[in-house]
């Protein structure tokens, strides 16, 4: 289940033996008179990227060159393998531009392949740093996009900073508004802790309202909040304070009937969406995709109902970014056009670029809802007003959500490393294992699964 947005990938084809994956090919808008060798190949893991950029070739009839792409889905891991291959071994069919998400963005803006990566310095960007400030890129998807000497290598098109989404008929049971200023109060939005968190989780339960759906509710809270990443500057694991409190926020969870116990991505957690889990959950913690693609296709009739305000701690979750390939020997002029529509994805704020057209809602086809992008100067300048949200506009939280959020403490592992301590701390939390038998399989797990030692 990917986490940046939830639709299902297309799979063209996965052998690396045809030409470019026997992708599929687009004519640069129309254009009878483009010329049939001049390509811009993208590779990604679902067909959003390469739809965007059609749009582009589109709005953009004389480029003179025309799209090629091939989609390659992640979820049994064939897309990085792929991807890896072009970006080593390169040839005349590797992808200018490609795809990351979150979950291993690093390692090919800051560690294993980032000298495979162009850096969009070399790419022609001469005046990045102003043009980021000026759109207000959020700070977070700049660091997750660069490599250690702060050269840019890849962008984000979105921003997934998050906010509590919450059910406001709950809210007024439970707290007797459903203002977000007020909710934002009780819930101790921008303490930078939880202790009203647990204040207004007791405040629900006494209710028989579940503040949460389940534990994974609360995890990217608490990642997110950790001041030192799960490896440390020797190459060991570190298990940082903050995280390991994880352990008893889940028992806690559990153990005072605060969640649903659910599992985030399985059929309870769904349910909890539209009020038809064990008790009626009060919210969910996570970015506006959340919103769009997962709780307003599973929430029932409860649409109108819902409402977001700022998260106790900041946080992101998920995100799709833009990068070049180092490995494709581009033209000049090739790479002018590359970086057009690098632009034109990523810093673009007017109203003919992607951000203004997706924040608004006005981009059409699979992405045509409103939604959080990576401009704050253009989330400040557009209508975030959903009926979903009862008419509230939703830019008001997320925008400062996306400055609240931090990505200088993630590693490439922690997709894999993620995974093993979830397991671990649910059996914690379920009795199945003491705080100490927990702490210590998950110690032994990372090290005999990936390779990374804990003392």
């Amino acid at each position: 289940m990917k986490k940046q947005f939830i639709k299902k990938p297309v799979i063209f084809l996965l052998s690396l033996s045809l030409a470019f994956l026997a992708g599929c090919s687009q004519n640069g808008g129309g254009n009878s008179d483009v010329d049939n060798t001049k390509v811009i190949r993208v590779l990604s893991f679902t067909d959003e990227v390469p739809g965007i950029i059609d749009a582009y070739f589109k709005t953009h009839p004389n480029t003179g060159y025309r799209l090629e792409y091939s989609v390659v889905e992640t979820t049994n891991g064939e897309y990085q393998p792929v991807l890896d291959n072009f970006l080593i071994n390169g040839g005349k069919d590797a992808p200018d531009i490609f795809t990351t998400e979150a979950a291993f963005v690093l390692k090919y803006t800051r560690d294993d392949l980032a000298d495979r990566t162009m850096s969009f310095e070399e790419l022609g960007f001469d005046d990045l740093e102003s043009r980021i400030a000026q759109a207000e890129i959020a700070k977070y998807t700049v660091q997750l996009g660069s490599d250690k000497y702060g050269n840019v290598k890849g962008l984000s098109y979105q921003s997934t900073g998050g906010c509590f989404i919450y059910r406001r008929s709950l809210a007024k049971e439970v707290f007797g508004t459903d203002d977000p200023s007020l909710v934002c109060e009780e819930i101790g939005g921008g303490t930078d802790n939880l202790d009203k968190f647990w204040e207004a989780a007791e405040k629900c339960a006494e209710k028989g309202v579940a503040i949460v759906s389940g534990d994974g509710d609360l995890w990217h809270v608490v990642e997110n909040s950790a001041d030192k990443g799960w490896i440390d500057e020797n190459g060991k694991l570190y298990i940082d304070p903050k995280r390991e409190a994880f352990l008893d926020y889940s028992k806690k969870l559990s153990d005072e009937h605060y969640s649903n116990k659910t599992i985030d991505w399985t059929d309870k957690w769904f349910d909890d969406m539209k009020g038809a889990g064990e008790k009626p959950v009060l919210g969910f913690f996570g970015p506006a995709w959340l919103i769009n693609y997962t709780i307003a296709e599973n929430c029932g009739n409860t649409s109108g109902d819902w409402a977001v305000c700022t998260s106790p701690i900041g946080f992101f979750y998920g995100g799709t970014w833009v990068s070049v390939s180092k490995n494709t020997n581009m033209s000049s002029e090739k790479k002018a056009i590359v970086k057009d529509i690098i632009n034109w994805i990523t810093l673009d704020p007017s109203v003919d670029g992607l951000q203004y057209k997706w924040a608004n809602g006005t981009f059409g086809g699979s992405i045509g809802k409103k939604d959080s992008v990576a401009s704050g100067w253009v989330m400040a300048h557009s209508n975030g007003e959903l009926d979903f949200l009862g008419g509230q506009n939703m830019f008001d939280y997320f925008v400062p959500a996306n400055e609240y959020a931090k990505g200088n403490i993630y590693t490439q592992k922690d997709e894999v490393i993620n995974v093993i301590w979830r397991e671990e701390v649910r059996d914690y939390a379920s009795g199945e294992k003491t705080r100490e038998d927990a702490i210590y399989c998950f110690k032994n797990r990372v090290q005999l699964d990936i390779g990374i030692p804990y003392e």
